[in-house]
């Protein structure tokens, strides 16, 4: 693993909230906004990013926790930019924190966690 990074360093995404994106159950969808499981998902990706550039060829990425609070809605059509921010490196697990936002507006924080792994132990804990 590539020590490249501090606390406080930062990376950026942009994503349009896409129907796709809304919360829809087997009992349909439940209005026309950007889900929770979207943003989990788009936030994981976000901080992501460190560990693609962190990990070595012979190691991967896991995640092993995401959280998501709303304060409020993203509409379809709507760009969100999502800005995650290295709050902790402790061995190989890396904690970010997070903040979504519309323009102006915050619409969710949250924080993701990721563990880099050799790829052999990949291997083992999914065989």
């Amino acid at each position: 693993m590539k020590n490249i990074f501090k606390s406080g360093d930062v990376k950026q995404l942009t994503f349009v909230v896409k129907k796709s994106d809304m919360p829809t159950f087997p009992t349909g969808t439940v209005h026309e906004v950007y889900s929770t499981f979207a943003l989990a998902r788009d936030a994981e990706w976000t901080t992501r990013q460190f560990v693609l550039e962190m990990r070595d060829e012979d190691e991967e990425g896991i995640g092993t926790m995401v959280s998501v609070i709303h304060h409020a809605a993203a509409f379809v059509g709507e760009e969100v930019l999502i800005t995650g921010k290295i709050k902790s490196i402790i061995n190989h697990e890396l904690i970010c924190e997070y903040k979504a936002s519309v323009g102006s507006r915050l619409i969710a924080t949250g924080e993701t966690g990721q563990k880099i792994l050799k790829r052999e132990k990949f291997e083992k804990i999914f065989s």
